[in-house]
């Protein structure tokens, strides 16, 4: 959309829902509005309490519409989400957590039905990270349900949806570990007619596609025009990676981070991936497949400060190298390249005091994702986006066992909120207001050859466990 100024972003995110408004002519994120993402529990089982969602996102743009009047729309969510509607558009399911262990329960007859690695890519997670499992266990759990189901929709497309009416599904969100995908063939898994779901997935639409425009009602309760246009949405980390594809040459990798971090590798050397060590074939907004692996590096940093100031002084990050106090893997042992391994301290942890614990918190965590760069064959310089942009801990140890250097994009309070914007642009950087903020907000960590001897040091006591 050619002479939009502000873009108004909703960012569905697992621990919290924001509504960002991005200034494409100031180059910047210039408001964000953010409530909590709160599972509601009981029956039928976990789920997203979507009815809060939706009112947050109203009022919030309703909020920030009188401060910055959004031209247009873009949305980006999470994955491991599907949304099924019935003929009326409403839902027929609560949109499940995928972290309720419910689907568990029939793993392995789901493992029986499930594709293969080598035809989506996704490898076999637990709980409801795979969209398949979820539904598999949906539809056991609730014979009528399949019946009741008119249209399957992907996560942000929901969100779409509600704003436009318009139904429509996108690849970054159906490649993202569903079992649904076929990144290779670009098409449906053959899962989907297994599942009793063909003829009921909405239509695949680009994620700069504009869907349309605000329906009356939405646009009464936000305030906006109805004329307001709005874009088809994009998976949250294929957002952040957006911006790199089209303003950088490969080889290079981004680690989008947040509650997941996720590796992305582009035109690193050619590799196999394991899906036991939660790699995957991620689809990003062009439909290319994408070497990928993630872990729940935000969830392992929360559990482990525990609500602990976080920070260090320059003396802590140096006890913490001099001493070699580190923390090995996995602290959330059901995602990651250590699945199954249960964490533990070289050290006594209790003896640490909050800026020794938060530097080895941050080195553990660099470390996992230099293993994960490594598994999916990386290679050129490391971009690292969201809350992890600012850890100074994290990227210095990332740089010294990555051995690459390492750049940041610290001008964004969601890290995806650009990349989401510049759907709105048709995904296009060109000479744009994103291009030239990309080219000069990058900064380069500089590299210390100490922490590269703590770096090997780990890798030789996790490779021994």
């Amino acid at each position: 959309m050619h002479g939009a100024r502000y873009a108004g972003v909703l960012d569905i995110g697992k621990t919290n829902v924001k509504v960002a408004v991005v200034d494409l002519r100031a180059e910047r994120e210039v408001d964000v509005m953010t409530c909590a993402n709160t599972v509601l529990p009981g029956l039928p089982y976990p789920h997203f309490d979507t009815a809060a969602h939706w009112d947050f996102i109203c009022d919030a743009l309703r909020q920030l519409n009188e401060k910055h009047p959004i031209d247009a729309i873009s949305v980006t969510a999470h994955g491991a989400s599907g949304v099924l509607l019935t003929s009326s558009g409403d839902l027929a399911a609560p949109v499940i957590d995928y972290e309720f262990t419910g689907p568990d329960e029939l793993a392995s007859e789901y493992e029986d039905l499930r594709p293969d690695f080598a035809e989506t890519g996704s490898p076999r997670l637990a709980m409801g990270l795979n969209v398949g499992a979820q539904l598999f266990w949906q539809f056991r759990s609730d014979p009528g349900l399949v019946d009741r189901v008119a249209t399957f929709l992907t996560y942000p497309q929901y969100w779409a949806f509600r704003l436009t009416g318009v139904k429509a599904n996108e690849v970054s969100s159906l490649g993202c570990h569903t079992d649904l995908w076929n990144p290779y063939a670009n098409r449906y898994s053959s899962l989907v007619g297994t599942l009793g779901l063909s003829g009921k997935m909405a239509p695949v639409r680009r994620a700069n596609d504009c869907l349309g425009t605000l329906m009356p009602d939405v646009s009464e309760q936000t305030g906006l025009p109805p004329r307001t246009p709005v874009y088809c949405g994009i998976h949250d980390s294929n957002a952040s990676l957006l911006p790199h594809l089209l303003t950088r040459k490969a080889p290079f990798s981004v680690v989008s981070t947040g509650t997941w971090v996720i590796a992305f590798s582009i035109g690193g050397q050619s590799i196999a991936l394991d899906p036991g060590r939660d790699t995957l074939m991620n689809v990003n907004a062009f439909g290319d497949a994408v070497p990928s692996a993630r872990f729940m590096g935000g969830r392992e940093f929360e559990i482990l400060m525990n609500a602990r100031e976080s920070g260090c002084d320059q003396r802590d990050a140096d006890a913490v190298i001099e001493e070699r106090i580190m923390l090995f893997p996995a602290v959330e042992p059901r995602s990651g390249p250590f699945q199954g391994r249960r964490a533990c301290w070289n050290v006594d942890e209790t003896a640490l005091s909050n800026g020794e614990r938060y530097a080895a918190v941050a080195n553990y965590l660099a470390l996992v994702t230099s293993e994960m760069l490594d598994m999916t064959g990386a290679d050129g310089p490391i971009i690292v986006e969201g809350p992890f942009a600012q850890n100074d801990c994290f990227l210095a140890m990332l740089q010294a066992a990555a051995q690459r250097p390492v750049e940041t994009q610290k001008t964004s309070a969601t890290g995806t909120a650009i990349g989401a914007a510049l759907l709105i642009s048709g995904g296009r950087a060109g000479s744009g207001a994103l291009q030239e903020m990309l080219q000069t907000d990058v900064a380069p960590v500089k590299s210390q050859p100490a922490l590269a001897t703590y770096a090997k040091a780990w890798r030789e006591t996790v490779r021994k466990t």
